[in-house]
């Protein structure tokens, strides 16, 4: 289905213009701002929602203005479409559409007619030609079926961020790790220093009991002497105080039987090896302690390394999968890919293809994406040579589309020549 007749009333720069379209290529030419982007405009407003419309659609000096579109195949009428704007005294814009069967009946959604007719209408491919990589790249996406481009990126980005978070903590940890001195020669084992500290507190107090028994033993002899002084100093001062004095001599004999009775005190312990023991052990114990410290953060940047590599797998699996379904995919024409975030072309990147080339895959690609009404509108068409525009036609005459260009001045047969607002003519076949 092509358009096969516009009638455009006081659209922006348009007064008054009728087309009946001739040929694959509808060439609308004319010195600038003559209303040539204004027939393109009009065309896309009459089939597309309010929403796409710019917010000053009527020509300056008219308050209202119309667009009627007829789709058919060949001369065959199969919808009129008709889309009415008006101006209020507040000037605001309103519109209202009409799509009618060739009988004249009128359909009740008459936008949902249109959407299930158009496509991307609005795809020009010599403004794909100019697009960057990126944007050209998320224009194909939709040839792609089944594969969600978005949430793979999405969910790559979350792995590479998390991946680069794991990698930076395991070489933090493998960097604690190699910072741990740990002694050539530490055993595997610790050392028992509870045991060791337990016997050196028996020694000590071992030691403080022969101490006490010691001063108990020379407390003893000091007393002893005292008493015997005192019993000496009693036998001077006073006969009765012999008694007394026998009596305290008495006591002192006993003590000192005590004392020569007594067992001899025990050697006191070394202490000093014990220290030396339970100083090695802490050694050992320091060295041991090291070493599973640094094992145990090895082993932690290795689990870390782990689900780093995990993350990479997920991430290559994704990618493969996208590559999978992308050469799967049927691409509008041969050798057309998509690749790494860019178009490729036969193998090599869009942009380094040829013109030519480019403009091929460029309109076979804008031919896909309108499979029901075949119109393509390309609007810069003065950057294409004679040998473009005959490769234009050539595609649009081989796939039965209809291309519409708009063209600053030119002299080709058929173009539909815009002055002030109108159709002044259409440029005669020339003559032998």
């Amino acid at each position: 289905m092509q358009i096969i007749g516009l009638v455009a009333e006081n659209i922006k720069r348009l007064s008054a213009v009728e087309i009946t379209p001739r040929g694959a290529v509808v060439e609308i030419t004319g010195r600038n701002g003559q209303g040539k982007t204004s027939v393109l405009d009009a065309i896309w407003w009459a089939l597309t929602g309010a929403k796409h419309i710019q917010s000053s659609p009527i020509r300056k000096d008219a308050n209202e203005a119309l667009i009627r579109l007829d789709l058919g195949t060949g001369d065959k009428l199969e919808y009129r479409v008709t889309r009415h704007f008006r101006r209020r005294d507040d000037e605001t814009i309103t519109t209202s559409i009409v799509v009618e069967s060739p009988q004249g009946a009128r359909f009740s959604s008459p936008q949902s007619v249109l959407n299930a007719l158009l496509g991307e209408l609005s795809f020009d491919p010599l403004a794909f030609t100019r697009l960057d990589s990126a944007k050209q790249f998320e224009t194909l996406k939709r040839f792609v079926p089944g594969v969600d481009f978005d949430a793979i990126e999405a969910a790559n980005r979350r792995d590479y961020e998390r991946r680069t978070e794991i990698n930076r903590e395991a070489k933090k940890l493998r960097a604690q790790a190699a910072g741990i001195a740990v002694p050539a020669d530490a055993p595997a084992a610790r050392a028992d220093e509870t045991a060791l500290v337990e016997e050196l507190e028996k020694a000590g107090e071992h030691n403080a009991l022969i101490e006490r028994r010691k001063a108990k033993r020379e407390a003893a002899e000091i007393e002893m002497r005292n008493l015997r002084a005192q019993a000496e100093r009693l036998r001077r001062d006073a006969e009765e105080a012999i008694a007394r004095a026998n009596h305290l001599d008495d006591e002192a004999n006993k003590i000192d039987d005590q004392l020569k009775s007594a067992e001899p005190l025990p050697e006191p312990i070394d202490t000093a090896s014990i220290r030396e023991r339970i100083a090695e052990a802490r050694r050992i114990n320091a060295a041991v302690a090291a070493r599973e410290q640094r094992a145990a953060l090895e082993a932690q940047a290795a689990e870390l390394e782990a689900q780093s590599q995990a993350l990479t797998e997920a991430m290559e699996q994704r990618n493969a999968e996208k590559m999978r379904a992308i050469e799967a995919a049927a691409m509008p024409i041969p050798g057309l890919s998509l690749g790494d975030g860019i178009v490729l072309l036969n193998g090599l990147p869009f942009d380094q293809a040829s013109d030519a080339e480019q403009l091929r895959a460029s309109v076979a690609v804008a031919m896909a994406m309108n499979p029901a009404l075949k119109v393509i509108r390309v609007r810069d068409g003065s950057l294409l040579d004679d040998d473009a525009m005959r490769l234009l036609a050539e595609m649009a005459e081989e796939k039965g589309y209809q291309v519409w260009v708009e063209t600053v001045s030119s002299d080709r047969p058929g173009a539909v020549v815009i002055e002030d607002g109108t159709v002044k003519g259409v440029i005669p076949q020339k003559t032998e």
